[in-house]
């Protein structure tokens, strides 16, 4: 990057930019680290055991950098090279109407928190509202380090049992809604988009209204025509914005495509190493007639419903991923 002409070559020099930054995530979280365990062991010998209040802050510093660290430890696991970006996750509601949209709606709510949980940020790109309640589907870029690396492990099917708030006998009710997460992605050689492989179409907003919505056909959807994948994007302010998001998340799709077709060919010439359940159901969510969220790969399972629905999914994520890296 020192290099006199580094800023000539455009393409070159934002691979090397981006280089740089997943490099960064990896090596100064560690660093810091580093200089906090130096810090404290010094501050530590110069503390007596008469300094109780010392003692107990230097205490609290301890299972701070410990917490730390071992989040660290557990970012060894993370062996795709792609674990480190975003991720692009979507939602859909599956059979069953009104009870569905409403699942998805809480799938919605649980993801949105977990990432206020773990500092995320999250970009709407789109979202479809139910006819009655909740929602048909939304996609969102999950944004933060690691943020398809623990997210990967939602992907599938997610399922609830409880009494139906929308009838009036008060039946128990079984509803579905399905998780996809891939990684954003930059510009990959595997993929090559062609404009004449794209159908591109303009239309207007969804939603309550305001000063830019639904007044012009700012909202656009995306058909890649040959594998037939469509994606859209209405949450930017302008066509532009929308097309750039939505070409962002077609070559995301189109590199996760590539990559089970690569893992599906292996799995013929070696046999399977370790299993895909792309479209199986994962994880159960019972809250009648008892409360119970079990995740069927891993058999943990715990009665805190509420915690899990707030966000509190990290025993699911880490016990997950500590399980695949090991069958791999």
């Amino acid at each position: 990057m020192t290099a006199p002409d580094f800023w000539d070559h455009q393409q070159e020099t934002q691979a090397t930019v981006e280089r740089l930054k997943a490099l960064k995530k990896v090596v100064d979280p560690w660093h810091h680290a580093e200089r906090s365990c130096d810090d404290l062991a010094e501050l530590l010998g110069m503390v007596d055991e008469h300094q109780t209040d010392s003692l107990r802050d230097l205490t609290e510093e301890i299972k701070k950098v410990s917490r730390e660290v071992e989040n660290l430890e557990f970012q060894r696991l993370f062996t795709d090279p792609f674990d480190p970006n975003n991720a692009i996750v979507s939602i859909n509601a599956g059979a069953g109407g009104t009870e569905a949209c409403d699942w998805a709606q809480m799938l919605f709510r649980m993801y949105t928190r977990y990432c206020e949980q773990h500092d995320y940020a999250v970009q709407m790109i789109d979202m479809m509202q139910g006819e009655e309640a909740g929602i048909k589907s939304a996609t969102f870029i999950v944004q933060g380090p690691y943020a398809y690396g623990y997210l990967k492990a939602e992907c599938g099917v997610h399922r609830l049992v409880r009494i139906s708030p929308f009838d009036a006998n008060k039946r128990r009710h079984t509803s579905f809604a399905s998780v996809d997460v891939i990684a954003e992605v930059d510009d990959v050689p595997e993929v090559e988009i062609n404009d004449a492989d794209l159908r591109i179409d303009a239309f207007r907003a969804g939603g309550a209204g305001g000063q830019h919505v639904n007044k012009t056909s700012s909202a656009i959807r995306i058909t890649h025509i040959p594998t037939g994948i469509v994606v859209q994007c209405q949450n930017e302010r302008s066509q532009g914005q929308n097309k750039a998001v939505a070409m962002k998340v077609l070559r995301a799709r189109l590199y996760e495509r590539y990559r089970r077709e690569q893992e599906a060919e292996l799995a013929k010439k070696y046999g399977p190493k370790k299993k895909i359940e792309w479209g199986s159901q994962i994880r159960s969510y019972v809250f009648h007639p008892y409360t119970m969220v079990k995740d069927h790969r891993t058999a943990v399972e715990t009665s805190n419903g509420q915690a899990v629905m707030d966000g509190d999914l990290d025993e699911f994520i880490h016990v997950y991923l500590r399980q695949n890296v090991s069958r791999v």
